[in-house]
């Protein structure tokens, strides 16, 4: 009986004459932020319309009550669509290594030397992929589960070797 093989998680690109490998991490999203603000603006819209006929059958207290409810759902739904798009972004070209990070609002970039990339071992079962080198570190992973690190961290150092993907 023959093991099943891992998931591969990066991918060989070809960007003009240079060949490299990429990983891109994504946060899974069912909904797109425009999506979902058609969601919120449909909800909105069918809140007050029942909300405003039992305003007209007298019950007064309906409305501030809706409203109070549509400012709450409007504040989870937009912490829900900031970090929808968040995503980890892995390139190895050219002898370079480049991580970039979309957290919320706030971008990071960090670039390495292929030849002075470390992947270093983290402890504990759902632990990030550490990279460091020529005074930097980052942590990658925060998008996959956390069985998938060890796959990403074998699949880097094999990559920064200079062997190819199988």
């Amino acid at each position: 009986m023959s093991l099943p093989r891992p998931r591969r998680l990066g991918k060989v690109v070809c960007r003009g004459d240079a060949w490299g490998v990429e990983w891109v991490l994504k946060r899974n999203c069912s909904l797109s932020p425009a999506q979902l603000g058609l969601v919120y603006a449909s909800l909105c819209v069918l809140s007050l319309v029942i909300a405003s006929c039992f305003w007209a059958l007298g019950a007064r207290w309906v409305m501030p009550f809706a409203w109070v409810e549509l400012i709450g759902l409007g504040a989870a739904l937009l912490a829900y669509a900031r970090h929808a798009g968040d995503s980890e972004r892995i390139a190895l070209q050219d002898g370079r290594l480049r991580v970039e990070r979309h957290d919320g609002s706030r971008e990071v970039c960090v670039e390495f030397q292929q030849a002075w990339v470390r992947v270093e071992p983290q402890r504990g079962d759902d632990a990030l992929v550490l990279l460091s080198g020529q005074g930097r570190q980052v942590e990658v992973g925060r998008h996959l589960r956390p069985e998938l690190r060890r796959n990403l961290a074998e699949e880097l150092r094999t990559a920064l070797c200079g062997r190819a993907l199988a």
